[in-house]
């Protein structure tokens, strides 16, 4: 394992954070709240945007327009299904999901689940810094000196990685508590 990977992986986490804060259904509609929904269509289970088309309109609504009327009912079940928290209206022409307002209480849970997510990342990190560190004890041809440079090294991509774990939670938690 070398720097060039220990980083990557690092950051793998840190991206893999990111995606999960973006689907977080915090005030503002995103499609990427729906985007995990499955739908059971022509026999093979779907992503929704395999069979619709996804829109925002306004900050509080999410439109799903179907390719094909007859998926509905399975569009429907889907969103039902993945316990995203919305009921799905339909129309006809489109299914609407509105995103009821955050109560204080429901700001305070995302909070501790943005807090957990945060943790998780880190665990994942320190998992990664664990890994290099011991495959750098057990590689023989490096001297003491270089072994302990490479452990900085790590260490400090280990160390970097984490204030960037630390600067989401608190930009995710700030913007949680003042939508």
């Amino acid at each position: 394992m070398n720097l060039a990977e220990i980083k990557k992986q690092m950051e793998k986490s840190v991206e893999h954070l990111k995606v999960e804060f973006s689907k977080m259904r915090v005030g503002r509609a995103t499609t990427s709240m729906v985007e995990g929904v499955r739908v059971d269509a022509y026999g093979n289970s779907m992503g929704i945007k395999e069979v619709a088309a996804l829109a925002v309109p306004d900050a509080r609504t999410i439109t799903i327009t179907p390719w094909d009327r007859s998926l509905f009912q399975e569009i429907e079940k889907g969103i039902l299904a993945a316990n995203l928290g919305f009921t799905p209206m339909n129309d006809g022409k489109i299914i609407r999901l509105t995103l009821p307002p955050l109560t204080e209480e429901r700001r305070k849970e995302f909070v501790k689940q943005i807090k957990k997510e945060g943790e998780d990342t880190k665990v994942a990190i320190r998992n990664t810094r664990r890994d290099a560190m011991e495959a750098l004890k057990k590689n023989t041809e490096l001297s003491e000196d270089d072994l302990k440079r490479q452990q900085d090294e790590v260490q400090k991509a280990t160390d970097h990685s984490i204030q960037e774990v630390d600067k989401l939670i608190d930009s995710k938690s700030k913007e949680v508590m003042t939508l």
